[in-house]
């Protein structure tokens, strides 16, 4: 399997371990993302990161009944997305998958370039709900190389529609992935 993929089950595991250890009263608290509870900050993790990632690999739209379930209803709602990240990742092992493009509704890209910012919705955001919840998401340094090359390529592009804030300094031999989440506005060391 390609390094991508490889990337992606790495953030997988991280991102679902993490989940796993949010507890039901961390759910209404707030999370590090500017006006959302931990409660939002898990569906849009699990949305995008999970779902989203399998759609995109069948090249089929998110359904409306998905984008606007509250995920965390359920009980074993971890577990779930645990499972659904397997299946999203069984999705992109198809080597057929990674050839053309990705319609995405409003735009189209290539989807080896698709899977690379799923890897980075999967570290950042996953980031998010570690520190959210007092605990700690952790990378191999390839896997963070990578989340810095993709982050670093994208975004200007994120700060113009407000998915990234402004880079926040961090010391010059800070890991790649603390390099990553500075350039996406976190301060790795909150």
């Amino acid at each position: 399997m390609n390094s991508i993929h490889a990337h992606l089950t790495t953030c997988a595991a991280e991102a679902a371990r993490v989940a796993r250890l949010v507890t039901a009263e961390q759910l209404p608290a707030p999370s590090v993302c500017e006006d959302w509870e931990v409660r939002e900050l898990v569906n849009h993790l699990v949305l995008y990161t999970s779902h989203g990632l399998e759609h995109r690999a069948l090249r089929k739209q998110l359904p409306e009944e998905l984008t606007k379930r509250d995920f965390t209803e359920c009980d074993d709602w971890a577990e779930r997305y645990a499972g659904q990240l397997e299946r999203a990742l069984a999705a992109w092992s198809d080597p057929a998958v990674w050839e053309g493009d990705v319609d995405l509704g409003f735009m189209t890209m290539p989807a080896p370039e698709i899977a690379s910012l799923l890897v980075k919705e999967l570290a950042v955001h996953g980031w998010d709900l570690a520190r959210s919840i007092g605990q700690e998401f952790e990378l191999p340094n390839e896997t963070g190389q990578f989340v810095l090359t993709v982050v670093e390529e994208h975004a200007e592009v994120y700060r113009r529609y407000d998915g990234f804030a402004e880079p926040v300094p961090v010391a010059d031999d800070s890991s790649a992935f603390d390099r990553a989440l500075a350039t996406s506005g976190r301060d790795p060391r909150a």
